[in-house]
C-alpha cells in the first residue's frame, strides 16, 4: 500500500474507460497519472488519491472535456465498479443505503473528516432538508464534488426518474466555464462560492425503496466489505504495505526485504527498525503471507499443491510441504 490516501482501483478503472470513450488514449493517461494497470487488474486494489487525480485532469484535457467530472458521475453505475455501490442497492431504502455509503465510503475513497460525524450529513436548515459533504478542503479538487453529486442525482433518477430530489445545490469552489452543464445534469440552480457543499433535498427521498433490495445478498456484500475495510484499515501499518508490496510477487521471485524496502522509499536497515517496533520481523510477515495465501488457495479447490506452490513463491513442491506441514502440522491435500 502506498502511503496517503488512496481510491479503489475500481473507482480508477472506471474514470479510466470512460475517459477512453470519450477519445482519450489509455497508455497517454496511465503515464500521465503513473497507475500501473497491474493495479487496476483486481477493483479492490488501492491506487493513490494523487493519481487518481491526475488521471482526472489528464482526462479533461486528453477528451477537452472541461465537465467531464460531471459527465463521469452521470454516465457510470455505482454498483458496476465498487462494493459499495452493490450494498447500496441491496439496501432497502435510499435512507439506508445512505449509512452504508458513509460507513464504508473509504473502500471508494479515503477522505477523513476532521472532528465528529459523517462524510455525507443529512441536516435541517432554513426551513429545508440539506445532504450535505462534508470532506475538508473540497476546493483543491472541486472535480469530486462534481462527480459525486452527478452520480448521487443521476442514480436516483436512473431508479426514479419521477420522484422529486435535488431541490437547489450549493458548492464551494467558484463558477466554472462549464456552468451550465451543472444545470443540464443536476436540474437544480446552483450557488457557487458558497461556505460548504450541500443539496437541498427532498425528504420522501430518504424513504425511496432500492430496486435491488435483497436482505441474504445484502449480507454477502456486506460481509465482503468488512472483510475489505479491516484490510484497509490494516494497511496503514508498517505490516500490511509490506503485505501489500509482498503479495503481488510471491511468484515472481522478488519477496525479499531489500526489494521491498526500495519500493517503499526506505533503507532495509529502517525497514527492520519498523518492523522491529511493532512486535515483527520481514521474515515473519514474508512466512505469515505465504501461509495465509497458500490456505486461502488450497481450500479454494480450485489449485493443485504444485500451483499453489509457485504462487506462494517455493521453488518446488518438497520445500513447499514442509513449509505447509510447520504451519498446518499435516501435509498439503493431506
Amino acid at each position: 500500500m502506498t502511503a496517503g490516501p488512496t481510491v479503489s482501483a475500481g473507482y480508477a478503472g472506471a474514470l479510466l474507460d470512460y475517459a477512453v470513450s470519450q477519445g482519450a488514449d489509455r497508455e497517454r493517461l496511465l503515464d500521465r497519472s503513473r497507475i500501473a494497470v497491474d493495479r487496476l487488474l483486481d477493483q479492490d486494489n488501492r491506487v493513490p488519491m494523487a493519481s487518481y487525480v491526475a488521471l482526472m485532469r489528464a482526462a479533461k484535457d486528453l477528451c477537452d472535456a472541461p465537465a467531464l467530472g460531471l459527465e463521469f458521475g452521470a454516465a457510470t453505475r455505482f454498483d458496476a465498479f465498487s462494493i459499495v455501490g452493490l450494498i447500496c442497492q441491496s439496501a432497502g431504502t435510499m435512507g439506508e443505503a445512505l449509512q452504508h455509503l458513509n460507513r464504508y465510503r473509504r473502500l471508494i475513497a479515503e477522505v477523513d473528516i476532521q472532528g465528529e460525524g459523517e462524510r455525507f450529513e443529512i441536516a435541517a436548515k432554513n426551513g429545508g432538508l440539506w445532504l450535505e459533504d462534508r470532506r475538508p478542503d473540497p476546493d483543491a479538487f472541486p472535480e469530486l464534488t462534481e462527480e459525486t453529486f452527478a452520480r448521487f442525482v443521476c442514480e436516483v433518477a436512473r431508479v426514479h426518474p419521477d420522484a422529486p430530489f435535488v431541490k437547489a445545490v450549493e458548492v464551494t469552489h467558484s463558477r466554472p466555464g462549464h456552468a451550465a452543464d451543472y444545470d443540464r445534469i443536476l436540474k437544480a440552480p446552483v450557488i457557487f462560492g458558497a461556505d460548504r457543499n450541500a443539496m437541498l433535498i427532498d425528504a420522501s427521498w430518504l424513504d425511496l425503496p432500492t430496486t435491488g433490495a435483497n436482505a441474504y445478498v445484502f449480507g454477502v456484500f456486506n460481509e465482503r466489505a468488512e472483510a475489505l475495510l479491516k484490510r484497509l484499515q490494516e494497511s496503514s501499518t508498517v505490516r500490511g504495505r509490506v503485505e501489500s508490496l509482498l503479495l503481488p510477487r510471491l511468484h515472481l521471485g522478488e519477496a525479499d526485504m531489500e526489494t521491498t524496502a526500495r519500493a517503499m522509499g526506505l533503507s532495509r536497515q529502517t525497514l527492520y527498525r519498523r518492523l522491529k517496533a511493532e512486535g515483527t520481523s520481514f521474515d515473519q510477515v514474508l512466512d505469515g503471507l505465504r501461509r495465509e495465501t497458500a490456505l486461502s488457495y488450497l481450500e479454494s479447490d480450485r489449485l493443485s499443491v504444485n500451483e499453489t506452490a509457485y504462487l506462494v513463491g517455493f521453488s518446488d513442491r518438497s520445500a513447499f510441504s514442509r513449509a505447509f506441514k510447520r504451519w498446518t502440522g499435516r501435509s498439503p491435500r493431506g
